[in-house]
């Protein structure tokens, strides 16, 4: 379902979370269009935390530390990166009013950045949402090799070490399958996210600006429950 709204609509970080609680996220079409436009998935996307897999060559990239990461050190850079054209995509969904509104959000506690750091560059990232125990991703963006696929290991430990049990994609890619996302049902995903959101965890349980090393990252994914 997608419904548009008038670039005039009082649409606060508030009204955002409400949103998300409901199992709907905005959009725009384009990072020049000023209007957002709400969305409901008829299937959803999820990566379940006790089925995440990281494929043995990135695996050996995690372990090397080739890259240092971070969390809510960045946000507004790293939703900067999200939002700019990258090889094989000119333009994206991610305008003014988006980025205002989660940097709201990430003002609030409920907005969450994960930053990959290659000497003192921003070389990767990713951004999302949490509301209870669900995190819902929303956009990731790489500068080097790895980058971005390092950055979303090191979440899935951050959210499993913190007490989540909900990781929404919202859609499924075959980059994200390779990770073990699945496509679930509307009516299975409210089940998931009412039963989520009801609970509490703690994205900040991990350090957020002292990194963890990728081999404590992968330990803490292999013994996830």
């Amino acid at each position: 379902m997608n419904s548009r709204d008038s670039a005039s609509s009082e649409i606060t970080p508030e009204v955002l979370l409400r949103a998300y609680a409901c199992g709907i996220f905005p959009m725009a079409e384009s990072a020049d269009d000023p209007t957002l436009f709400w969305v409901e998935p008829e299937v959803r996307g999820v990566i379940p935390l006790d089925g995440f897999r990281v494929p043995s060559r990135l695996r050996r990239t995690v372990r090397s530390d080739a890259f240092t990461v971070t969390a809510n050190t960045a946000f507004k850079a790293v939703i900067a990166g999200c939002a700019a054209p990258q090889p094989g995509r000119k333009d994206t969904w991610i305008n003014k009013r988006i980025r205002d509104l989660y940097v709201g959000l990430h003002e609030l506690g409920h907005a969450h950045s994960v930053e990959v750091w290659q000497n003192d560059d921003l070389v990767g990232g990713l951004y999302g949402v949490s509301l209870g125990r669900a995190f819902f991703g929303e956009s990731m963006f790489h500068r080097t090799r790895d980058a971005s696929k390092v950055a979303l290991v090191q979440l899935v430990a951050r959210l499993i070490a913190g007490g989540f049990e909900l990781l929404d994609t919202q859609y499924v890619t075959e980059h994200l399958r390779s990770f073990g996302a699945v496509e679930i049902s509307r009516r299975r995903y409210t089940v998931l996210l009412d039963r989520a959101i009801k609970g509490e965890a703690d994205f900040g349980r991990l350090p957020l600006d002292h990194p963890i090393s990728g081999a404590r990252a992968l330990e803490i994914i292999a013994a996830r429950p």
